[in-house]
């Protein structure tokens, strides 16, 4: 690029996605039907993917610029929905789709054994899905499922895929893996190691959970970037205050209203914030996932599109809780992760 791109609130998708173009498209590799969705020679791998949530966003910007792309999310029905709503746009594109439940062990395994069964390495992994505001369940494996699907189901799908994302390593390329965070870890008290570990119904708070989720993406990357010594780069952000399918789900829009960030209508308060529309919302993940100019800052928490490591709270930025909590994790999934 003769000219540096600069990038703000407004920032879209589609412009982060046009000003790395030529990193979207360099990297080496062909691809089969897998979780990924890949730029034209690059190997890339994203979680949630419905229509009207940013990691769409993402996989239709990218899509422009691809020569497969396969998307992800535990609902088939709500896959195949996308996956026409891309092809309707971008017809050439060469979509593909795959069940994923991060919530339970088996099915993260069960596509975890799916890709690292493809003989391609992995360049880029973006860990976007999450289950926000949920009512209090045990997962089939024993835990709170929201901190489940946002945390411990994503660092087990790194961890299986890792070796795959090892491979993608050149001399002049570190694979990345991107953690979905948001800036509502600020309004928490970072993880409950008690509420990972032991989940109980009475002490469970919806939104108090989400934080937890939350700052452990926060964590999570920082101690991703540092283990793995420069073979991997790991970042997350907060995408903005978005209006997604999220905000629209009816056991969320009870607890969104009681925070203020709905009115009783159910319609999005422009008093708690200038809100971002989807296609803004997409732009950091775009850009964790391709701007070269991070690639001496693994570890980064990104907003509008650039790195904001000072809007990262200390109890989500913490070298100790930090390694705490990639150890809890581990005896959780029952295995060590390791480089």
């Amino acid at each position: 690029m003769s000219t540096e791109p600069t990038f703000s609130f407004s920032t879209t998708a589609d412009e982060v996605a046009t000003a790395f173009a030529t990193e979207i498209q360099g990297k080496n590799g062909a691809l089969s039907a897998l979780v990924v969705f890949a730029l034209q020679l690059h190997p890339v791998l994203i979680t949630g993917s419905s229509i009207g949530g940013i990691g769409f966003e993402t996989a239709r910007v990218i899509a422009k610029h691809a020569k497969r792309v396969v998307i992800t999310g535990y609902n088939e029905e709500r896959l195949k929905l996308a996956k026409d709503a891309i092809k309707k746009e971008v017809p050439n594109s060469d979509i593909h789709r795959l069940t994923l439940d991060l919530s339970s062990f088996a099915s993260v395994r069960k596509a975890a054994e799916l890709v690292n069964a493809d003989p391609e390495p992995l360049h880029v992994l973006i860990n976007n899905a999450a289950a926000s505001f949920v009512d209090f369940k045990l997962t089939e494996d024993g835990l709170e499922t929201q901190l489940a699907t946002d945390h411990v189901g994503p660092f087990l799908f790194t961890k299986l895929l890792a070796p795959k994302l090892l491979a993608a390593a050149t001399p002049t390329y570190t694979p990345r893996v991107v953690f979905v965070s948001s800036e509502g870890h600020w309004y928490g008290t970072g993880v409950d190691f008690d509420a990972l570990t032991s989940p109980d119904s009475e002490k469970y708070v919806k939104i108090n959970a989400y934080f937890q989720a939350k700052s452990a993406n926060i964590l999570t990357a920082i101690e991703l970037s540092k283990r793995s010594k420069g073979k991997i780069n790991s970042y997350s952000l907060h995408p903005g205050g978005i209006f997604t399918n999220i905000h629209q789900r009816q056991d969320a829009i009870p607890v969104l209203q009681e925070l203020g960030v709905l009115h009783p209508d159910g319609k999005p308060n422009a008093a708690m914030g200038q809100w971002k529309t989807i296609p803004q919302g997409a732009s950091s993940i775009v850009a964790a996932a391709f701007d070269p100019r991070l690639n001496d800052k693994p570890g980064a928490y990104l907003e509008n599109s650039v790195v904001a490591n000072d809007k990262v709270a200390a109890h989500s930025s913490d070298p100790a809780t930090a390694e705490k909590l990639w150890t809890v994790t581990e005896k959780l999934i029952g295995e060590k992760f390791v480089f």
